[in-house]
């Protein structure tokens, strides 16, 4: 009855999902979005729920932030435990929340699993024993992360191609899920998705790749002269925490120990956000309900284009 209840109430509801690779202008185009439609965002850009990580992961500044309001902006410690189902579940109570007041709402994403499990749900996996948890760590903590990739090359060669390789967490619980069923973790994958009782449209913003890696290498240099270094070095004693395992802080952490040098450590930003926009493209072009725009988009076509689905 609550279900058929929800359904009648959020007739007419729609998603506005905005996505496309890392420095594209997904922020700027959500912000213009929201004032249009009177409405507020969402963000799923993983990177930026952090209170403590705010030049690396390109947060919102306070004037874009006053433009419309956001929601799951810097909301967590890097200290605590946030998955991708704690976010599912946050921003559909959230997104429903919001339905009381707006027919809009604008999501702007830039990690793909987190835009999808708003969009379609989450896979269901089986249950990993605490063995096999403790079997996985173990590799990780005497062989490395190369040989675990390894490992999820083998098992599950599908998965090796999509996965963010350089992110410990998530090629850890592959190769458990594959050692613990003796099947590929994709082939868990999309088994069902989830009706939502409102309307979903994406845009993805589009660019030769050239442009995209001139924005990219353009940005990171706006990030150096607006204190990434000294940002990066106060999160030295949390290093080892997962949410710095990222772009921007990992290659100045090797700086900080003396390891590379600081224009290299910047070089490898600039090539290791490249490879990051790469995946991101290539997670995105597999989903065909997105409509693409360029770049340097009319922004009345663009709401045309809404308006009209």
């Amino acid at each position: 009855m609550f279900a058929v209840k929800l359904l009648k109430r959020m007739k007419n509801k729609q998603l506005i999902v905005v996505v496309g690779p890392t420095a594209i202008g997904k922020t700027a185009l959500g912000i213009k979005l929201a004032q249009h439609y009177h409405t507020e965002i969402i963000s799923a850009d993983s990177r930026q729920f952090f209170k403590e990580m705010s030049i690396g992961t390109a947060v919102p500044d306070q004037d874009e932030l006053a433009a419309a309001k956001h929601h799951f902006i810097q909301h967590i410690s890097i200290k605590e435990h946030y998955s991708i189902g704690d976010f599912e579940k946050e921003a559909i109570s959230k997104i429903t929340q919001l339905f009381e007041k707006h027919d809009t709402v604008v999501m702007v994403g830039g990690s793909g699993m987190y835009v999808d499990a708003v969009c379609n749900g989450i896979d269901e996996f089986p249950e990993v024993p605490a063995s096999i948890k403790q079997e996985v760590q173990d590799i990780f903590d005497t062989q490395g992360l190369d040989n675990l990739c390894q490992i999820l090359k083998e098992k599950d060669p599908i998965h090796y191609n999509n996965v963010a390789l350089q992110n410990p967490q998530r090629v850890m619980r592959a190769v458990a899920v594959c050692l613990a069923s003796g099947q590929p973790y994709s082939s868990f994958l999309k088994k069902h998705n989830t009706r939502r009782p409102f309307d979903i449209i994406k845009i993805g913003i589009q660019a030769d790749r050239e442009i995209i890696y001139n924005r990219i290498n353009q940005r990171v240099d706006i990030m150096i002269d607006s204190g990434l270094l000294e940002e990066a070095k106060s999160l030295i004693p949390f290093k080892h925490l997962n949410a710095l395992n990222t772009v921007g802080y990992k290659e100045l952490f090797n700086y900080f120990q003396g390891e590379w040098d600081l224009e290299f450590a910047i070089s490898e930003i600039k090539k290791n956000t490249r490879r990051f926009a790469k995946r991101q493209l290539t997670w995105y072009r597999k989903d065909d309900t997105i409509k693409w725009i360029p770049y340097n988009y009319d922004l009345h076509q663009i709401i045309h284009l809404i308006d009209k689905n």
